[in-house]
């Protein structure tokens, strides 16, 4: 079974931009509200590629997570036909910092100037160094997740 072990942070200040090693544009829209089991579904167009992912209730900082790649097409019918004004927008950049990727999303439209740093780990125990672009953690605010922030 696919497992989503991850942290997130406020992002302090930019010089993650400077440590980027690359960076990608995020679409992403939300085919239902989390239902009674807190379980979300998305559809997620990166550049020019699509994922249907499907994650479980959120049990602290882990979740189940299933992800397959769909055609392109697909997604943006899926994200027209059902996802509605439940879509997000953001770029996000890839920055690695002492051993482990860091991914730093920077929202457009609605949520512009919000910027999220998330690690994802390979067991809730694993000790890090956070960077200096890493404020305050959010991994349990759900106001701060990317499916709450779709719906606000």
């Amino acid at each position: 079974m696919g497992r989503e072990i991850e942290r997130k942070f406020l992002v302090a200040d930019e010089s993650f931009r400077s440590l980027a090693k690359k960076s990608r544009v995020i679409k992403q829209g939300y085919l239902s509200e989390v239902n009674s089991e807190g379980s979300a579904f998305r559809v997620r167009i990166i550049d020019n590629e699509a994922f249907l992912t499907l994650k479980g209730r959120q049990h602290g900082i882990e979740r189940a997570e299933f992800e397959y790649q769909i055609p392109f097409e697909d997604a943006e019918a899926m994200m027209k036909t059902f996802c509605s004004t439940r879509i997000i927008e953001k770029t996000r950049y890839y920055v690695d910092f002492k051993g482990f990727l860091w991914e730093v999303d920077v929202f457009e439209g609605r949520h512009k100037g919000l910027m999220i740093a998330e690690i994802e780990l390979e067991n809730a125990d694993v000790q890090f160094e956070k960077p200096s672009f890493a404020g305050e953690e959010v991994s349990d605010k759900f106001e701060y997740s990317n499916f709450y922030l779709s719906m606000n």
